[in-house]
């Protein structure tokens, strides 16, 4: 298989179409829509935990709709935390699976309904599923890029996790083994930075003054960028991402983006009125570049609330899984 020629400067820095612009909106839209009812369900005792990315959905769109989607080490992996919801819809999942997995029903498409909300996996498109031990993904991908590398092709792995689980020891095994010299690794390395650590700020706990200047020690190509500018974001990872297709190396990403509704619902869900909203800052630019007017983007969220609406409705009268199926969706399933 023959590798991709890696863009150049003046190719990444190039304008984004219209059509492109409008795709990244809708998906972004339909994200918030999609946290918001989640966080709902869980308010209105329709869910049992909450903890997802309304904030985040200027960077997780865009990495979403760049991804190499299949199933094989010629596709892109996945080793996502928990959220990472702007992904998969921008991968083209349906929201309903979201509901289903927040309400615990046996519809729930990722686990039987037997895991918590934002714990995606889809084996078909290389989606590994997420933890609930804080990053111990950047642990695993490394495998899954040390098989790309010896499979050969331009699959990547990609990791995604937030600035606090930086301090665990799977962080620095990635780097590690992602940059031996004998060895480097396809991997694109994502921290997404909302400068908090469940209720614990940032400033106290970090003496680096950026976390992408950890890369430096083991010669990663390392870059912080504005995680809160889609068209920035899409930018910056579509030129992160050909670089790791082509040389098969790591890179390591800091996005910074904003928590909107604090850690999770365990700290509450309620709006933080203090944090840059990356939809409603892109929502001010669309309109002022005359590529949407206001009434197309209410229409588009009002279209998405009520289709939302009455998923979970739906969601609402599923069953609940039954006791025999606590085995299923496990490592040694049915032995």
């Amino acid at each position: 298989m023959s590798r991709p020629r890696l863009i150049n400067r003046e190719e990444a820095s190039a304008p984004l179409e219209r059509e492109q612009l409008v795709r990244i909106h809708d998906l972004m839209v339909k994200t918030r829509v999609l946290e918001e009812r989640l966080i709902q369900m869980y308010k209105q005792g329709h869910g049992y935990f909450w903890i997802g990315g309304p904030g985040e959905e200027a960077f997780n769109v865009p990495l979403g709709m760049l991804m190499k989607k299949g199933q094989g080490p010629d596709y892109d992996y996945l080793h996502a935390h928990y959220r990472q919801s702007g992904t998969m819809l921008a991968l083209g999942e349906e929201p309903i699976g979201a509901l289903r997995q927040m309400k615990n029903t046996a519809t729930d498409p990722y686990s039987g309904g037997r895991n918590f909300a934002g714990h995606f996996s889809k084996k078909e498109w290389n989606i590994a599923p997420v933890s609930s031990p804080i990053e111990v993904q950047y642990v695993m991908a490394p495998g899954t890029a040390m098989a790309q590398k010896r499979h050969g092709g331009d699959g990547i792995t990609i990791v995604t996790g937030g600035d606090a689980g930086t301090a665990e020891g799977d962080f620095a095994s990635c780097l590690i083994w992602s940059s031996r010299p004998a060895n480097p690794l396809p991997v694109l390395i994502i921290v997404t930075n909302n400068k908090w650590g469940i209720s614990t700020s940032a400033e106290g706990q970090h003496g680096e003054t950026r976390i992408s200047d950890r890369g430096r020690a083991f010669n990663i190509r390392s870059k912080t960028i504005n995680g809160n500018d889609p068209v920035e974001s899409y930018r910056e990872l579509r030129e992160a991402m050909e670089y790791v297709r082509t040389e098969r190396k790591p890179f390591l990403m800091e996005a910074m983006v904003s928590r909107l509704f604090g850690h999770s619902s365990a700290s509450g869900a309620n709006f933080v009125s203090n944090e840059q909203d990356c939809l409603k800052e892109f929502e001010a630019k669309l309109e002022k570049d005359g590529l949407l007017t206001r009434q197309q983007m209410d229409d588009l969220r009002n279209r998405y609330s009520e289709e939302l609406a009455a998923a979970a409705r739906q969601v609402r009268d599923e069953p609940q899984p039954a006791p025999e199926t606590i085995w299923n969706h496990i490592y040694a399933e049915k032995k």
